[in-house]
């Protein structure tokens, strides 16, 4: 395992990420974790990320397995939810948040405590202010940013000491290059990148025919629809061919690929075995040459071009003629619609999340999503999309 140094830390280039604790891609053998945990620590893995909102148990499973090596370790997580279910980042919450995973980690300091979600009813300077006399009180080590705007970073970065920017980045989910790696570099803040193997797709073990799980995220994920599921497919092939140089897997390239990207300090993989984690870390320690990085860009470039045609018009579509009648597919085909207006600049993503957090609020909620619900989302996306 290779590490790279920033403020004092040297950090693991392939980083655990403990999202599957939260349920998202299926049920979880707890005992199994722990074991895989376990390993990512036989293995050299030094950074391991969590978060309140990933279940009751995340934090303290985390916390039972790195209590023997607590000051070998760094630890991340997030500030979670407020009483009502909703993102809070109010000064009180902030601090009551952290006492709260310190209880659940069973330890004295978090090495990186991150913003999850966006609360847009506090402002920035306020929610800085927590996090700076979280750190003076010696609660936690660092701070950092995930899963906002990029307005909302610039703001972060603008106003506070921001060290980490936790963001998606794989070769078939490339926003981050554009919004956000930028920003991280123009302000000296290092990113720590999840999802590095698309949920799974660049592993080359996800075909047409694939089957997810009740519960599996990627029943809705748009990156599993439509024309970006066909050209992750494309992009996986290529990582394959590409790796047969080297006498690695397409997971092993796309890992690398992500850590050859400027900025980018750590990688952050999420395996459920022994036998993936260990294909995962020996993605470090090696270097894919430029000649083959070049040729990945200019493939990742065709691809892209592509997908900025084909994918307002498959929106228009939708938008146009109606939803399906198949309540799952058009639930599916809104979600589509609402992540990949985002990504076109086709919606001002603080306009839309409002109804994509009301679509999920309908699928949670204890009645069955009816198709009049549906319709209605639908126009009121319609009215958004420029």
């Amino acid at each position: 395992m290779k590490y790279r140094s920033y403020k004092g830390l040297d950090i693991s280039e392939v980083g655990m990420g403990c999202y599957a604790l939260s349920g998202s891609y299926g049920s979880v053998d707890l005992e199994n974790y722990k074991s895989v945990l376990n390993h990512a620590l036989d293995l050299g893995i030094n950074l391991f990320d969590t978060a309140a909102t990933y279940g009751d148990e995340a934090e303290k499973i985390l916390g039972e397995v790195i209590t023997p090596v607590r000051e070998d370790v760094i630890i991340s997580t997030k500030i979670g939810m407020g009483d009502d279910g909703r993102p809070s980042l109010a000064y009180d919450d902030v601090k009551s948040a952290c006492k709260n995973s310190l209880s659940r980690l069973n330890i004295d300091y978090i090495d990186i405590y991150l913003v999850h979600f966006d609360d847009p009813n506090t402002e920035v300077k306020e929610t800085v202010h927590a996090l700076e006399d979280l750190r003076n009180e010696g609660k936690i080590k660092h701070y950092g940013v995930s899963h906002l705007p990029a307005e909302r970073v610039k703001e972060y970065l603008e106003e506070g000491d921001v060290s980490f920017c936790l963001m998606e980045l794989s070769a078939v989910s490339r926003q981050s290059r554009k919004e956000l790696l930028p920003l991280c570099q123009k302000y000296g803040t290092k990113a720590i990148a999840f999802s590095v193997t698309g949920r799974g797709i660049l592993s080359g073990k996800i075909d047409e025919d694939s089957e997810f799980a009740p519960g599996d995220i990627r029943k809705m994920d748009p990156l599993f629809k439509k024309e970006r599921f066909k050209s992750a497919l494309r992009i996986t092939e290529k990582l394959k061919e590409i790796g047969k140089k080297y006498d690695k897997t397409s997971t092993q390239v796309a890992i690398n690929w992500v850590l050859s990207q400027d900025g980018v300090i750590s990688a952050l993989t999420g395996p459920s075995s022994k036998e993936h984690l260990e294909e995962n870390v020996d993605s470090s320690s090696w270097n894919l040459k430029e000649a083959d990085l070049r040729e990945i860009e200019s493939f990742l470039d065709k691809e892209e071009e592509m997908l900025e045609e084909k994918e307002p018009e498959i929106i228009n579509e939708i938008l146009k003629d109606g939803l399906p009648e198949k309540i799952e597919q058009a639930f599916n085909d809104l979600v589509y619609v609402m992540e990949v207006s985002i990504d076109r600049g086709m919606v001002e993503e603080k306009k839309i999340v409002p109804i994509f957090q009301e679509l999920i609020g309908k699928k949670k909620g204890d009645e069955d999503l009816t198709y009049d619900q549906l319709e209605d989302i639908r126009r009121k996306v319609k009215g958004l999309i420029v």
